[in-house]
Formats: structure tokens, C-alpha cells, sequence
């Protein structure tokens, strides 16, 4: 089934009572891996996030007849919901044995996992924290390629690791919907090039007037309700169609 983006009076990312409020709930879990020698770069880890939940929406298993079809029909039609943990060692080696799909990048791992009820974590991920997600860039992240996406994340926001690898997953789910079938397959075959960048403050207000995909967060945990995510399309990757660009 394709998704139809909500109609902004029933956006998954509100934080007013919505008919998706009266739906069976779900959440996607993603674990991030963070061993104490070699903690994976900040930057990395919220790309690899966002390329984590792209997987997901692109895997056959999660689309048609597919075993975890269901579970990502069901969290579609409700709240848009992420949590991400953390692992190590044999929290992580727990983890991956559960049906999932891990996502490298330069320095970070990610797993993600098919929806699951609020109440219904698997106990190997339930057990898992949700604190401890800090981390850092060890130098300033390069410039954003502008053949791919960009997440541009809310300078005004000041959030967790864990809190932003969510935020990131909700931009790339943003632009995933945005994009025809021909353009999901091309980016999927490309392995979803994508860039999340805080966004200097001017041009977070010129990015949030331009008619782009926006994030705005229903303020469950962390941070007030508010926009915290601009999603701009790449020159040849994902290139995303502006509504009401001024």
C-alpha cells in the first residue's frame, strides 16, 4: 500500500487530538551502538538513523503481503512514533538477533526494527536505556553534497543524540512520502544519500517559509511542540517538490 501523506489537520507529527489519535498505537525502534572505546561521531549517527528508517520503508518486507507489512501500515495510520536506545556489547549482539535490518556508516551502527505497540516492546530492546545517547563530532561535519537531501535541523532546539536521530528519521520518512515510486527506487539504489545539518538561524527561517516538508514534533518527550526539521531535496537525489514556495 503507498502512503498518502497526511493533510496538515491530521499530521502524524501534531500535537492536537487528531482521528490517528483513536488508532491502535505503535513505535519504531531503532538501537543505536555505542561501545566506550569507540563511540560512533554525532553527525554519523543521525544520517545513518535517517538511512536506517529509509531501509525500512524501502524493504520488501515491509511493503504489499511482506511479514512486516502490517505492523508499518498500522504505525502509518497513527502517531509517527521513534524511540531510539542505545547498546553494547551483548546488549548489541541481543539486539541484532532479533529481526531487524542494521545500517553502517562511517562510524556508526544502527538497527532498525519493524513497529511495535506502544506496550509490546520485545524484552531484549525493552530493556535497553533511553539516556545516554551524548555524543559528539570530533570536527565540524564537511558541507552538505547538494545532489542529496538535506535535514536541516532547528538551531533554535537544543536536543539529545537519541532525540535528533528521531527527528532526523521522521525528516527522511517526510521526503520518502513526498517522492513518486520512480524516485524512491533510484534513491534506494543509490543507498539514500542524505545529509543532516543544523541550519544557521537565517537560514532556518528561509528553509521553514519555502513551502518544504517540515517536521513538527508533538512534544511527547524532550522539547515543546514545534518544527523542528526542514526537509530539502537533492539536485539529483530525492528532489522534492515545494508547496506554496513563495
Amino acid at each position: 500500500m503507498t502512503h498518502v501523506p497526511a493533510t496538515p489537520a491530521d499530521s502524524p507529527f501534531r500535537s492536537e487530538h487528531a482521528p490517528r489519535d483513536a488508532a491502535p498505537q505503535f513505535v519504531l525502534p531503532l538501537v543505536v551502538r555505542i561501545e566506550r572505546s569507540a563511540p560512533p561521531a554525532r553527525t554519523d549517527a543521525l544520517e545513518t538513523a535517517a538511512r536506517a528508517v529509509l531501509t525500512l520503508l524501502g524493504d520488501e518486507r515491509s511493503a504489499g503481503d511482506g511479514e512486516w507489512a502490517e505492523a508499518v501500515r498500522g504505525w502509518e495510520d497513527a502517531r509517527i512514533r521513534k524511540v531510539v536506545r542505545r547498546a553494547r556489547g551483548a546488549e548489541w549482539r541481543r539486539a541484532e538477533a532479533l529481526p531487524g535490518i542494521t545500517v553502517t556508516g562511517r562510524s556508526a551502527e544502527v538497527r532498525v526494527f519493524p513497529p511495535v505497540p506502544l506496550d509490546g516492546w520485545p524484552k531484549d530492546l525493552a530493556r535497553l536505556q533511553v539516556s545516554g545517547t551524548e555524543l559528539d563530532d570530533p570536527e565540524p561535519p564537511a558541507g552538505a553534497d547538494p545532489a542529496a537531501p538535506v535535514l536541516w535541523l532547528n538551531p533554535g532546539l537544543t536536543m539529545t543524540a537519541g532525540k535528533s536521530m528521531a527527528q532526523a528519521g521522521h525528516g527522511a520518512q517526510l521526503a520518502w512520502w513526498a517522492l513518486s515510486e520512480e524516485a524512491r527506487t533510484a534513491w534506494r539504489k543509490a543507498g539514500f544519500p542524505l545529509a543532516v545539518r543544523t541550519a544557521a538561524p537565517a537560514r532556518w527561517a528561509e528553509l521553514t517559509g519555502a513551502g518544504l516538508p517540515l517536521v513538527r514534533d508533538a512534544g511527547f518527550t524532550e522539547i515543546a511542540p514545534g518544527t523542528t526539521v526542514a526537509v530539502e531535496g537533492g539536485g539529483q537525489f530525492a528532489s522534492l517538490p515545494r508547496r506554496g514556495r513563495p
